[in-house]
């Protein structure tokens, strides 16, 4: 489960042992941190992700589900963002963990720059950090929801580590 962050590929392209250039475009997660858990439930991409507590000793934090709502508090146990869907308990969840994620499950009050905290209305969904908010910072929103081509309630964010 354990990943490095301290080689990240910056490079947008490479020569080839022929001697070819090779185009290999920028990626957006050369600024990201993902790791990789198990569903404890069917997870969609996008939704943000917690620590699954019914499970028993380790399995804890090895474990994640959708967030649930927590009234205006915020989900506290929030690691990060599901990066694929899931329909069956035990299947490998990539999740992002820290920095740029181009596709995340939010309120639809989010605009560029808004601070995230783990969900109070929607499970799954980050809302906007108010003072309440308990859980602390989950994220900052890159750009407000539903901005072309992502559909509402969904943006790109940079996940604060937490993991």
């Amino acid at each position: 489960m354990a990943t490095s962050t301290l080689v990240q590929y910056l490079e947008t392209s490479a020569v080839s042992g022929l001697g070819v250039t090779t185009a290999l475009g920028p990626s957006t997660m050369d600024r990201s941190q993902s790791e990789t858990f198990l569903s404890g439930a069917a997870i969609t991409k996008g939704d943000w992700v917690a620590f699954d507590t019914t499970q028993s000793g380790a399995n804890r934090v090895l474990y994640v589900k959708q967030a649930a709502t927590v009234a205006t508090a915020g989900n506290a146990l929030v690691v990060g963002v599901a990066l694929n869907t899931t329909t069956a308990v035990g299947e490998k969840v990539q999740v992002c963990v820290s920095g740029y994620c181009p596709y995340a499950n939010v309120d639809a009050a989010v605009t560029a720059g808004s601070p995230l905290c783990g969900p109070i209305t929607t499970a799954g969904r980050a809302d906007v950090n108010v003072a309440a908010a308990l859980s602390g910072l989950v994220g900052v929103a890159l750009d407000a929801d539903g901005v072309s081509p992502l559909a509402a309630n969904y943006a790109p964010v940079f996940v604060a580590k937490r993991f």
